[in-house]
């Protein structure tokens, strides 16, 4: 089992490494993983993503300020608890995170002409797959 998924990980890498988009801003893994949080789950607050970064409420708070001040993410009170603050992403928040965790989709089509319509099926059902039980981990 060890080998499939050492080699699960090899596709995987190979797929981003070959068909990502060229990067454009420089943009820190830390940055791409809080605009990846707050894109995927709602309701996300500094202390949410003190969490899932394991870092300080005040470390935290400092990316959000500068991620904030760069225009990636917007706040708002929440509407049930206006103590709490609810961080989104603003539509160039929406942009960076797509150019920098995507899949460029001119060389993924280009990938995919190339393939038959079996094989393009076996992929999309593979990943859809993928995708749906990788979502019930958390």
């Amino acid at each position: 089992m060890s080998n499939n998924i050492s080699l699960l990980n090899q596709y995987w890498t190979d797929i981003y490494f070959h068909l990502h988009y060229p990067h454009k801003e420089k943009i820190s893994h830390q940055v791409v993983r809080i605009l990846q949080l707050i894109d995927k789950r709602k309701e996300i607050g500094v202390g949410e993503v003190a969490s899932h970064l394991n870092v300080s409420h005040n470390t935290a708070s400092e990316h959000v300020k500068r991620m904030i001040a760069k225009k990636y993410l917007k706040k708002k009170r929440a509407t049930k608890d206006e103590r709490k603050v609810i961080l989104s992403l603003t539509n160039l928040g929406e942009e960076v995170l797509y150019r920098n965790t995507s899949l460029d989709e001119k060389k993924l089509e280009h990938v995919l002409n190339q393939l038959n319509e079996n094989e393009k099926s076996l992929i999309e059902n593979a990943l859809k797959t993928l995708s749906e039980r990788a979502k019930q981990c958390m």
